[in-house]
């Protein structure tokens, strides 16, 4: 295992480029993975990371030195001292290990048949990361971020997705009203005065979701270019629920409409004995 003992290191100045700048992260194709969950989340469906960067305290912990035992920790092994790591870590207290991983590219090709999440200038990373990580467990593999969305590939994205980027296809940079224009689902948004309650619709076959930004919403262009707009009910004094919520209600009452509609559905005749 290499060390890298000064700031002035030239890996140790690149290293810090990728956990700060996402171009920085766009131009070299990489990514850095803090703490043991982001990695083997990335080792479960992407593979082995490029390098593994450990901190002297880090390498002592039993869970952390567990993983550097295993064939498939990634060849290229980094010790830095605990202030070196620190100042790399994006987390308030250092993890002790992250890694250097290619940045995974969409492993689809836009599907205008396939369940979607678009989202469209939504700005705060842990909003995006929560929405992709509700996402990930109801099953919409496919996302479209509008240009104006917070970075996916960011540290807070990142902690906040809780390693659901790999089970996931991410567009950045989508044009919404061209997909949804081509679209071959129902595209349906959110929208505080929509006439027709979530709990009203029946949300069958391919669905595209679209949520908004946190102060504005849906931009009127795009929900203009959805087929249905619903309303959350909220009784309480509230005026709005944020994003992340909104869309983990959403995602949830399509999974529970869908089960409903499968219940109801007539069970065919038995065969009838010919004599």
């Amino acid at each position: 295992m290499r060390r890298i003992a000064a700031r002035d290191n030239p890996h140790y100045k690149a290293l810090k480029k990728l956990g700060e700048s996402g171009r920085e992260r766009r131009k070299s194709g990489r990514v850095l993975l803090d703490g043991m969950h982001l990695i083997e989340a990335y080792g479960r469906h992407c593979g082995i990371p490029e390098e593994i960067l450990v901190s002297d305290s880090g390498a002592g912990r039993p869970e952390i030195a567990r993983y550097l035992e295993c064939r498939g920790a990634a060849k290229t092994r980094t010790l830095l001292s605990d202030a070196l790591f620190g100042e790399l870590a994006t987390v308030d207290t250092p993890s002790g290990i992250m890694a250097v991983v290619p940045l995974p590219a969409a492993m689809r090709k836009l599907d205008y048949d396939a369940d979607t999440v678009l989202l469209d200038g939504v700005q705060d990373p842990g909003n995006v990361g929560s929405i992709l990580r509700s996402a990930a467990a109801a099953g919409f593999r496919q996302i479209l971020l509008s240009i104006d969305c917070a970075q996916a590939w960011s540290p807070k994205t990142l902690r906040a997705a809780m390693g659901a980027h790999f089970q996931l296809d991410l567009h950045e940079n989508s044009d919404l009203g061209e997909f949804l224009a081509a679209y071959r689902g129902q595209s349906v948004a959110t929208a505080l005065a929509a006439p027709l309650s979530l709990y009203s619709a029946r949300l069958q076959g391919p669905l595209a979701w679209v949520f908004g930004s946190e102060g504005l919403g849906v931009r009127p262009a795009v929900l203009a270019a959805t087929h249905l707009q619903l309303r959350i009910p909220m009784p309480g004094a509230t005026e709005s629920l944020n994003v992340a919520a909104a869309a983990a209600i959403c995602l949830f009452e399509t999974l529970r409409s869908r089960e409903c509609h499968r219940a109801e559905a007539p069970v065919g005749r038995s065969a009838q004995p010919h004599g």
